[in-house]
């Protein structure tokens, strides 16, 4: 679908997607522009948005605000207004929808409140485990007003063996909306974290009893759901953390499996000692054997008889 416009019209908002790129055509000339118009002197934009989102994107030039009209989603217009930059908030779009309108400004501002949690709160945190080798990192969080009271004696057992803790009851409030949590898991992905896990989980914060049955203690805790982050910057996931390296397999005469000592053949001595040995023990060797003679590979003479020996020990 074709849109006509006055240039001037997008000109005067140059903080724009189509006011830079007008703005930069002029200033530069024809040959500088960042969309090459067509034969028909056209430029296509806003590839992948549909003609009734962007007729409502236009609106923004001409009136300065948007009407969202019930035909078109306010995540839609949001999408195409994040394409074409231009601003997003109450005083630019109208919606007669106002649930789905106020769902979307909460995402931009949980979005920007989580991104200042992550420097102030969440980053230090992780910062402390990389200065222990840790490459991933489980935070807890905590009210200002909860306290934490363990018996050194008889502690807790935990689920995850490094276990950060913060106290922090504006995060905590933070993340008690499911909607909030999705936010700050698009933010740890775009940061280029991994392994992002977050929801609510018990926390033991006190001892309550201990009962001892047959000279066994059980420790009973009071528990409290606090919200949690898990993140890892782990950068090869795919090789494995306790094994990387291979030891060769090496062939022993003494193993007691007989399918291996069967694959093993056993050294046959020469022929010259062999006779020697039969003739010691008086052993006529021709009328006895029946079969073949064995053949062995040939023998150096010449060696010490200690050293083969010490070689078969091995």
């Amino acid at each position: 679908m074709r849109f006509l416009i006055d240039q001037k019209l997008l000109l005067a908002h140059p903080d724009t997607m189509l006011g830079r790129m007008f703005a930069m055509r002029d200033a530069r000339g024809a040959g500088a522009e960042m969309v090459t118009p067509n034969e028909r002197n056209e430029f296509v934009v806003a590839d992948g948005t549909t003609a009734a989102c962007f007729r409502v994107a236009l609106e923004y030039y001409l009136h300065g605000q948007m009407r969202c009209p019930p035909t078109i989603s306010v995540a839609e217009l949001r999408d195409a207004c994040d394409y074409l930059l231009i601003p997003f908030n109450a005083n630019t779009v109208k919606c007669q929808n106002l649930h789905a309108l106020l769902h979307e400004l909460s995402n931009e501002g949980a979005r920007e409140q989580f991104s200042n949690f992550l420097e102030e709160i969440i980053l230090p945190q992780l910062v402390a485990s990389t200065e222990h080798g840790e490459r991933e990192c489980h935070i807890v969080v905590l009210l200002d007003e909860d306290v934490v009271d363990w018996d050194d004696e008889y502690p807790p057992q935990m689920g995850e063996e490094t276990t950060h803790v913060v106290y922090s009851s504006h995060l905590y409030k933070f993340f008690k909306y499911a909607e909030n949590r999705d936010c700050a898991k698009q933010v740890l992905k775009s940061r280029g974290l991994k392994k992002i896990r977050l929801g609510m989980e018990g926390y033991p914060t006190h001892k309550e009893k201990v009962k001892k049955r047959f000279n066994k203690a059980e420790v009973i805790y009071n528990y409290v759901q606090r919200p949690f982050v898990h993140c890892s910057w782990e950068k090869e996931e795919a090789r494995s953390r306790h094994v990387d390296f291979a030891c060769p397999i090496v062939k022993s005469k003494s193993n007691p499996s007989l399918a291996a000592a069967a694959s093993d053949p056993l050294p046959q001595p020469a022929p010259l000692h062999q006779q020697r040995d039969h003739n010691l023990l008086g052993v006529n060797i021709h009328q006895n054997q029946h079969v073949q003679p064995l053949h062995s590979p040939p023998v150096n003479f010449h060696r010490d008889r200690g050293d083969h020996d010490a070689r078969d020990e091995e």
